[in-house]
Order: structure tokens, then sequence, then C-alpha cells
């Protein structure tokens, strides 16, 4: 799962280090790209818990412009999906952008519209500190892949997908969309999940995030004046952990007391961008999560990658294979760990996986 990257990401981008902790509120990117900000409302939104909200506002960025073919459609739209406490615009960051967007790249912007939303709860899209706090709608991942098809669908009057790709959250977004709208995309590019219910460790260290903000005093039931600082510096050091790259760390930080400055540095950054009630309900929003039983509906061609250095997905756990061949179109590679991955925020640097993306777009030409 997690992105668990978003002000860190681009942290990360500058210094060399992978994507590690989430953040709603993430400094602002300087990218030489030419996005723009839009936002759609969606009236009367009922989320599956039966709670609704008047008016849903989904942030989303874009690059390009929209293709229409013969029949008036439009063809070349590809959306990134970011992954939890991230942004659309975490992937203007250059270890992504840079490898993609350019002339003659994979996603060539003179060819393909990108569209990278913010999901519910995420950057400039409708979150519980926009003012309702811990009375906001407990959405789930069927909740916000439902504003992304309203998004696309109603919005963008997109009827069908060239590329539905994401990392980490957004990696479980595409095997949910593949499954839900199996005929809404021509390609998908799943990056850094697993396909079963989040338990076991997983399960576990996510838990321990939201236990260490309730049970700090200051968070007072999500009402506080003030930071709670002690929580958010618990869910923090998780996420730091749980997104670190072990050899690459060791090669850059040989010596206890540079480890030791890292480390203490990124989890005070990350802080700074977070908000408390918007972490909880990111990491919560994963609990319904469980695809396994309905993998034969994902129908479109698929390519989904994960990296051997992944904490959060470990190298070890047999489902990406087995869940290929109950697939009709789906091919799954590991990458590699080296002293150079970057763990979990693999997912993010795409020149590990950029010909992968190559390959699927001339096999679904």
């Amino acid at each position: 799962m997690l992105s668990l990257l978003p002000l860190l990401l681009l942290q990360a981008a500058a210094t060399q280090t992978p994507p590690l902790t989430p953040a709603s509120k993430p400094a602002p990117a300087v990218s030489k790209w030419p996005a723009r900000d839009a936002q759609f409302i969606i009236r009367d939104f009922r989320f599956r818990s039966g709670e609704t909200l008047p008016e849903l506002s989904i942030n989303y960025t874009t690059l390009g412009s929209p293709h229409r073919n013969a029949k008036g459609e439009i063809d070349n739209a590809v959306m990134v999906l970011h992954g939890t406490g991230g942004t659309g615009r975490q992937f203007l960051a250059p270890q992504f952008a840079d490898e993609l967007y350019g002339s003659d790249q994979p996603l060539d912007i003179k060819r393909y519209w990108i569209i990278l939303p913010d999901g519910i709860g995420h950057g400039k899209s409708a979150k519980p500190s926009d003012g309702l706090h811990m009375r906001f709608p407990r959405y789930d991942y069927n909740d916000m892949i439902e504003a992304q098809y309203r998004l696309l669908h109603d919005g963008l009057g997109i009827r069908r997908m060239r590329l539905i790709m994401g990392t980490s959250m957004g990696c479980m977004h595409t095997l949910v969309w593949g499954e839900t709208h199996p005929d809404f995309s021509r390609a998908l590019m799943p990056l850094a999940c697993e396909p079963v219910e989040i338990a076991g460790l997983n399960r576990m260290w996510r838990k321990l995030v939201i236990d260490g903000i309730k049970t700090d005093p200051a968070w007072a039931g999500g009402e506080y004046r003030t930071p709670p600082t002690h929580g958010l510096r618990t869910a923090a050091s998780l996420l730091f952990v749980a997104g670190a790259a072990p050899l690459y760390f060791q090669a850059q930080y040989p010596q206890r007391e540079a480890a030791e400055a890292f480390a203490r540095e990124r989890v005070a950054a990350s802080i700074k961008g977070m908000d408390a009630n918007d972490l909880i309900y990111q990491v919560d929003a994963s609990r319904t999560y469980d695809p396994w039983s309905l993998l034969e509906a994902i129908t479109a061609p698929t390519t989904w990658v994960n990296s051997a250095d992944d904490f959060i997905n470990p190298r070890n756990l047999d489902y990406p294979q087995r869940a290929v061949a109950r697939m009709k179109d789906a091919r799954f590679r590991l990458i590699p760990e080296t002293a150079d991955t970057r763990g979990h925020g693999t997912h993010t640097a795409a020149r590990f996986w950029k010909q992968d993306l190559v390959d699927l777009l001339r096999r679904t030409e």
C-alpha cells in the first residue's frame, strides 16, 4: 500500500532519498511541467457508509490535451493515482515526470492527456481538515474510486481511458478499477501493492499509526486546537520505517550520527505537513480493500510491478504470481533490490519500470 509519500516525495526528489511519509498539506511543487488544476463538484455524494455530502469537491491536475477520434470520443486519457497521503501533483516530481512526460517519452504530453486527481481526503479535495474533522464521512477505497469515475465519466466526458496506473494505494485502486469497471480502460499498470485484504504486519503498523495519534491527549477526539505532536511523531516514525530502503540507506548513511540526523530531519519535516484527522482517515480508508475474490473480472491488459526491497509489500509473498494466473492478460515483474532502489518509493522512480510501461502501451495499441 501506502505511497505514504507527499511532502517527503518532493524532498526526496531533491535529495535522492525515497519518498517516506504522508502529509495532507505538502509543500507546493516547483515544476517545469505546464500543469493545470481544476475542481469537479459532485452533488449529493453518497458514501458506502450511508453518509452523504451535499457537495464533494475533487481536485485534479492535468497535462496535455484531450484528443478525439473519428467518433468524437476522447481516446488519449491517462490517469495516474497517488498513494496514501499523496496528491496528484506528486507526479510532477523529476524522478517521475522527467522520465515520462517529455518529447518521445512513454507519456509524452503532446500525445497523451494526463489526469492526476487528488483522492477524497487528500490534497485539495474534500477532507476532514476542511472543517468537519472526525464528522467527515468515513470514506473507503470504493468511495474514492467512485469519485474518480464520476470525475472522468461525468465531469470530463471520457468513455474509455487509454491507461489507468497508480502507485501504492493508487496501485490498489487500479486493481479495484479493473474489477469494477473492466471495460473502462484499455490498459492497467499497478505499482507496489498486493491483491489481498490488508492484514498481518501491514494491518498492524497501520493500526499503530492511528492509535499513536488517538492516544495523544492533545488529539481531543479530533477537536484539537494545536496539533497532537506526540501522536504525529509516532505516526511519522512508523511511516518512515515502512517506506525506507535498507540497502540504499546503508550506502548513503553508513555512520551512526548521519543516519540519526537524517531520520530526525525527515520525521520533523513530515510532521509539519500533517493533519492528524486527515492522516487517520487516509490510513483507515484501506480497511475494506480485498480484491482477491474478483480477480477474474480484470480483463484489461495489465502490467504489475513490485520491488524486492519494499517493506510494505514483501518479496516473499506469492500473491501477485497467483493473482496474474487468474487474470485474463496480466504480467508481473519484481524489481530486484539494489543499493539504488528506493524501497516502497521505487514505484515513483520511473526509471526502474519505464520499459515495462513502454511494452504495455505497445501491446495495447
